[in-house]
């Protein structure tokens, strides 16, 4: 029986929405995404985002070979440092080598990404297939085996296949899997930058301005710092005198917007839920920032001075939360991606990786559907079976790197952990090959040395 080119409907304009229509376009399959924003500058949150191997398989998967090139030229430098401190400035952990190169394999290494510049890149060549100003309300199958998805603003559109890429308030799922539900942690967060200069350069240790530094604190507070050090400025000009010649890569694409008009700091403070005001999500910058100083006066003056001099305006809200895993459901010609159908916590930073990855696979499936090698529920149940294979384990994990179930905004038990927690710090600080293993430990979860077979991760 000859199978129709499935036409492919993809609501929301994110990391693996986007992913997942750049692969479609790539291998001339018909797809067409719907955003809520209005314009494509619109809805640009987050500073920045670790791509690990397994995103970078991904992005070469779907990208054009040249936009994944731009994909690695707009990337920051590469973190040399991860270390935990205290929130008075000592050290309890330091893993890396600040004498390290930086990683030649563009697939198998970390990258810090600015995540407005990555949603810029894969927005690029194919804006004549993302629709802005789309808030999507529901959706209804036709006798015929399509699906109709409706809009807030009275239009709608028909495909044979239907892709929830909205985020963890996904529409779609709501809808499909009512009962998947979301579970709050006990945390929320308020994350910021300033600009890095030479001014700010003096708050920051050798190992903060190279690396990724994590603060322990009392009573379940915590914070995380990155610095975002850029070669490239908008225009695709050198700074710093650092050789090669990828501004001329980047000047070839016109159309292409992205942020690194300037090296940013970012922190991201976080707080136990009732330790913090009523309405503290619906507060501004200004007032978040002050919430912040007010939780932090027993900290390092160098870390206050971080969280004083960020620029307000930059400052927002997050409520950390998790998806409640879910058994395998009937595969339909509905499906969902990333943070709609499993959402992380930041705990071991695979988000947008594992929506990359889902967005990869989809494709995949969906190309073969595209030659009329399957149907598009085929497609999508191959697609299915892969994710429940990994997303579900990787939520767990996640929930349990982040420790926000940990009781330790209690009197007496929060500071028996926390003694006990940075006892435990210390000695492995002191134990290397205990760290190599961790690190080997991290990085297999992230995907390093996982080589794919041309059939499963690329075209």
């Amino acid at each position: 029986m000859t199978q129709t080119s499935p036409h492919v409907i993809i609501i929301g304009a994110g990391t693996g929405g986007l992913c997942l229509a750049q692969g479609l376009r790539q291998a001339g399959a018909s797809v067409a995404v719907y955003e809520r924003d209005r314009t494509r500058t619109n809805g640009l949150f987050g500073f920045r985002v670790g791509i690990d191997p397994d995103g970078s398989r991904a992005l070469t998967a779907c990208l054009p070979a040249e936009l994944f090139e731009v994909f690695l030229a707009t990337k920051a430098e590469t973190p040399r440092f991860f270390t935990i401190a205290t929130e008075r400035g000592a050290e309890l952990l330091r893993m890396g080598d600040g004498d390290s190169p930086e990683p030649a394999d563009p697939i198998d290494s970390e990258k810090s990404i600015s995540r407005m510049t990555l949603r810029q890149v894969l927005l690029t060549g194919i804006e004549d297939v993302v629709h802005f100003g789309k808030t999507f309300t529901q959706y209804e199958r036709g006798d015929d085996g399509t699906v109709t998805a409706h809009f807030a603003d009275g239009t709608s559109t028909r495909g044979d296949v239907l892709v929830g890429a909205d985020g963890s308030s996904s529409g779609v799922r709501r809808q499909y899997l009512p009962h998947a539900t979301m579970q709050l942690l006990d945390a929320q967060c308020v994350t910021a930058k300033l600009p890095l200069d030479e001014q700010t350069r003096h708050l920051l240790t050798p190992e903060m301005l190279r690396g990724v530094t994590l603060v322990n604190a009392p009573k379940g507070y915590g914070c995380i710092i990155h610095v975002m050090e850029f070669k490239w400025d908008r225009e695709g000009h050198l700074k710093h005198g650092i050789g090669g010649n990828d501004g001329e890569l980047l000047r070839r694409w016109p159309g292409l917007k992205y942020d690194n008009t300037r090296d940013y700091i970012m922190w991201g403070w976080s707080a136990p839920s009732r330790l913090l005001p009523a309405g503290f999500m619906r507060l501004p910058g200004p007032d978040l920032q002050q919430i912040v100083l007010e939780h932090t006066t027993g900290w390092h003056p160098r870390f206050r001075a971080l969280f004083a001099a960020a620029d307000a305006s930059t400052a927002f809200p997050l409520q950390v939360r998790t998806t409640a895993p879910i058994r395998p459901w009937p595969s339909t010609n509905v499906t969902l991606i990333g943070d709609a159908i499993h959402t992380m916590t930041p705990g071991l930073g695979v988000g947008a990786n594992t929506a990359l990855r889902d967005a990869a696979i989809l494709a995949r499936h969906l190309i073969a559907a595209h030659r009329g090698e399957q149907s598009s529920v085929e497609a999508v149940a191959a697609y299915e079976r892969q994710m429940h294979g990994y997303a579900w384990d990787l939520v767990a994990r996640s929930k349990k790197q982040f420790g926000g179930a940990l009781p330790l905004d209690k009197p007496v038990v929060g500071r028996v952990l926390l003694a006990a927690m940075r006892t435990g710090l210390r000695a492995f600080n002191h134990l290397p090959a205990a760290k190599r293993r961790w690190q080997k430990s991290m990085e297999d979860t992230r995907g390093h040395g996982r080589v794919p077979s041309v059939d499963q991760e690329r075209r």
